[in-house]
């Protein structure tokens, strides 16, 4: 059975179709008190199923968020092209502080406004995208003096005006409105297409990162053409645009210019392990970044592979796709993790952490046919999120923060609409549940909602990105609607990594020009049952509809939020003691738990014990064993000793993982500071001269850390100070993180390299330029000068272990051992009564999980669940 072109998300009976078809198919010390007993323990049952009267209520929420964000940034913003939530006015390009790379996004444009319209239709704010039109008709120009990122640009500029032209083409042959509108946005969208094209004039056809929307790229006055790099996604993410602007418009250039980065990419592809790179040189095809994932600068490479196939229907493209897919899911796919490996040697991981832009993979999973891996890596990061509130952009493989920042990114809930879609599963409805909660209540400010700078302290950024109402709105409006609901056929359309709108017609009513169809030579390839076919539930999960729930239990307490329940007599219970003076024995003591010396116990008569009413006998065993160490961060400084500061003033700084060991230099590394030019040292430095023998300044943004490093250790620095591009980024709100290299070695980097906030940096740049020479010592923060030696706080944890009677005599127990007698009047599981569950009359049973830190999670048999929730440095500069 095959699947029909228009659904190839939509239900045919027992067949979910996800794609089209073409072809048939010593240290601190751990004290470990190990307690036996008889208790028993209840397992608590929970119930996902939300009726309609939920959905509909959750959906008119998603609304009112989406007007307060909406309503904002054309009250405060526009036309800028984005919000400043905090600040509650626009931004605009060259009237704020430059971020470096993150804004070549903003090209003066109306941004936001653009990348929202589309949005609109999807929640039948037809009135509102009939007058957003409008606005962009008749405000925005496209020949502004800027220099934008080509990949931002396609994806959220371009696409955005292609999704609206389609949604404004339907409305208008419906009759009902927009009967004024004369393919206004398809013009614009070809025009900003010719103004992208000049990116691609290279030997290679892979396109500069950065063009000016007015001079292109080589002409004197465009202020780029000097990069020679660009990120695989960068090259990979162009497909569907431009070969939509092409279908639409007659004009074959973009497509054809689409597909030649695409060839580009796929031969330069790893052979013996099918894998790519993540940043590869523009001119020569050299590979410049070897490591290999789902994440970051690969991502939307993999999701156009497949989704140019569905859009195009050119198997050529789902070859590529399922070669490579094999490679992600035989070297990448750890499940449920997905970790980066060297792309020549894939069974060695390059590093031990991800980044939050790979959720978007279970959703590609989904339209693979491929749910199993799908739903575990999904069940992983939402465990992440219940850790955490939200996804840290970085966090590591023990789920710890690596990164805290999170800027309201939508790729969580497109996995989460995806699953839903091809499951039933109303699991992920309570999932998109916390995903609204969570926005909400740590999100949302007076002026819209902000991104947070930090997920561990919670404060929040001065920034609202314009994909937020792209996609998240989009994808959170879908999944608590009903396809009736809609003002659209929704299986009419593929969905662009921005999530705009393309009809999947294109092939058949627009078909390909001339000359832009990729020729390749066959490729073999191992296939699977869906290869080529529409993925069955019942094949893949026969008898089982609660196969979803089945995978997702053995990943439900992987971060440790939560535990869970074995039918077990024996269980855990750990407590963290700190260094109060209090021994193991007496801090037990102090929590009303009696404890006997077991000889003591057994010199009285045993059979009396046993018949005390009320009393259980229990046995304890302590332990000793060594705790593991957890990764931290040293503290660095940055103090200023030339006059007149004397070492008064001391900043805070970041170490890095690479270049000199800080810590092993007993005296620190001392120089005089100088400014690098430019200022973010990811072109050839130009003032050399000036940095031989300083330790150089050196702003984060545009390049990888060590890419800056290496520049500046070649022009003779003795040291280098990155601060941070983030206005306002301090070492006081903002945990320290360590710098991280690029994926490749970093050995031949020596320079001492520390990095300070924003606010810290502005501090140092300040005195630069009032005294001209100052003088600074590089060091952690416990050797800098003047500074006191203090002892570091000694910590334990008691673990706890409830094991049946009889164990001891069985030779279990090790170490000297105790009795422990608990009254029954003081048992450790209690009921407690919980609030009414979303407006139902039934009160909720708490079930105390063992091992948790004293967490509870309501729960109960036939009701409804809330998943439970709790309140992550970073690598890319």
């Amino acid at each position: 059975m095959f699947c029909p072109r228009r659904d190839y998300m939509g239900r045919l009976g027992n067949k979910v179709c996800w794609e089209l078809v073409r072809a048939p198919g010593t240290g601190m010390m751990l004290k470990t008190l190990l307690i036996t007993s008889l208790l028993g323990w209840a397992k608590c049952q929970e119930s996902q199923s939300m009726t309609p009267e939920e959905r509909t209520v959750i959906r008119d929420q998603i609304i009112e968020m989406f007007d307060h964000a909406y309503g904002s940034y054309m009250k405060y913003a526009y036309p800028a092209d984005e919000l400043m939530p905090l600040s509650c006015r626009g931004r605009v390009r060259g009237q704020e502080p430059n971020r470096g790379d993150i804004d070549d996004s903003l090209g003066k444009f109306s941004l936001t406004l653009i990348d929202t319209l589309d949005t609109l239709v999807v929640l039948n704010k037809l009135d509102e995208f009939e007058d957003a039109v409008r606005k962009v008709v008749r405000d925005v120009r496209l020949d502004n003096d800027v220099v934008v990122s080509v990949f931002e640009t396609n994806i959220r500029v371009l696409g955005g005006l292609l999704g609206a032209h389609v949604m404004a083409d339907l409305l208008r042959q419906r009759g009902e409105r927009m009967q004024w509108y004369q393919d206004e946005l398809l013009h614009m969208a070809k025009e900003l297409g010719h103004r992208l094209l000049p990116a691609f004039n290279t030997t290679s056809g892979l396109p500069y990162p950065k063009v000016n929307l007015r001079y292109g790229v080589l002409n004197p006055l465009s202020r780029t053409g000097t990069e020679s790099d660009t990120c695989t996604a960068c090259a990979g993410t162009m497909i569907l645009e431009f070969a939509a602007l092409s279908r639409l418009s007659g004009e074959s250039v973009f497509e054809a210019n689409a597909r030649k980065a695409l060839d580009v990419l796929w031969e330069r592809r790893q052979r013996g392990s099918d894998l790519v790179g993540t940043v590869i040189n523009i001119h020569n095809e050299e590979w410049v970044r070897r490591d290999s994932g789902v994440g970051a600068g690969i991502d939307s490479y993999y999701e156009y592979l497949m989704k140019a196939y569905i859009l195009l229907g050119d198997n050529v493209f789902l070859e590529r796709f399922n070669i490579h897919y094999s490679a992600i899911m035989k070297y990448i796919s750890q499940p449920p993790l997905l970790l980066n490996v060297h792309m020549h040697n894939p069974t060695v991981s390059v590093r031990s952490w991800m980044d939050s832009l790979l959720a978007f993979f279970p959703g590609l999973q989904v339209l693979r046919g491929d749910l199993k891996p799908a739903i575990e890596t999904h069940e992983m990061l939402y465990q992440v999120t219940k850790q955490h509130k939200f996804l840290p952009e970085a966090f590591t493989t023990e789920f710890r923060v690596h990164w805290g920042q999170h800027l309201l990114r939508p790729e969580f809930a497109e996995s989460t609409y995806y699953l839903y879609k091809a499951t039933g599963d109303p699991y992920y409805l309570r999932v998109g549940q916390s995903i609204v909660e969570k926005l909400n209540a740590y999100a949302r400010v007076p002026c819209g909602f902000a991104a947070v700078q930090d997920v561990r302290t919670g404060t929040h950024e001065d920034r609202m990105d314009s994909f937020f109402l792209a996609e998240m709105f989009k994808y959170l409006y879908l999944l608590f609607s009903e396809k009736s609901e809609l003002p659209i056929d929704i299986d009419d359309y593929i969905f662009t990594t921005e999530a705009h709108l393309l009809p999947v017609s294109l092939s058949t009513t627009k078909p390909p020009c001339q000359g832009n169809n990729t020729e390749t030579v066959p490729v073999s390839q191992e296939e699977d049952l869906f290869t080529h076919s529409c993925p069955s539930m019942e094949t893949l999960f026969p008898n089982n509809p609660s196969f979803a729930k089945t995978i997702r239990d053995g990943y439900k307490y992987l971060t440790g939020v939560g535990r869970a329940f074995h039918p077990s007599p024996v269980r855990e219970i750990e407590l963290p003691l700190h260094d109060n003076g209090m021994e193991p024995v007496e801090f037990l003591k102090s929590m009303g738990i009696s404890l006997t010396p077991l000889n003591e116990v057994m010199a009285g008569s045993t059979r009396s014990q046993k018949e005390h009413k009320g009393v259980y006998r229990v046995k304890l065993v302590a332990e000793v064993s060594q705790t593991p160490e957890e990764e931290e961060v040293v503290p660095h400084v940055v103090q200023l000793i030339s006059p007149p500061f004397l070492g008064r003033m001391v900043l805070t700084a970041g170490p890095a993982k690479f270049g000199m060991d800080l810590t092993k230099q007993e005296h620190g590394v001392k120089g005089s500071i100088a400014k690098a030019s430019p200022y973010t040292a990811c072109g050839p430095v130009d003032n050399a001269v000036e940095l031989k023998g300083h330790i150089a300044l050196a702003l984060r943004g545009d390049c990888m850390f060590a890419a800056k490093a290496r520049r500046l250790q070649e022009a003779g620095a003795i040291g280098v100070i990155f601060i941070d591009h983030r206005e306002g980024s301090n070492s006081e709100e903002t945990p320290l993180f360590q710098m991280v290299g690029d994926g490749d070695s970093t050995e031949d980097i020596t320079l001492p390299l520390v990095f300070l906030f924003s606010r810290e940096g502005a501090v140092l740049t300040a005195a630069l330029e009032e005294h001209h020479n100052v003088d600074v010592l590089l060091l952690p923060k416990e050797r800098q000068l003047g500074h006191d030696k203090t002892e570091k706080p000694v910590g334990m944890n008691i673990k706890l272990r409830l094991a049946e009677e009889g164990e001891l005599e069985d030779g279990a127990a090790r170490g000297p051992t105790l009795e422990f007698v608990l009254e029954k009047e003081e048992a450790l599981l209690k009921e407690e009564e919980e609030e009414e569950l979303r407006g139902q009359s039934q009160q909720q049973h708490f079930c105390t999980k063992a091992a948790e830190n004293d967490r509870t999670e309501p729960c109960s048999a036939g009701s409804s669940q809330t998943p439970n929730s709790d309140s992550g440095p970073d690598t890319n500069p």
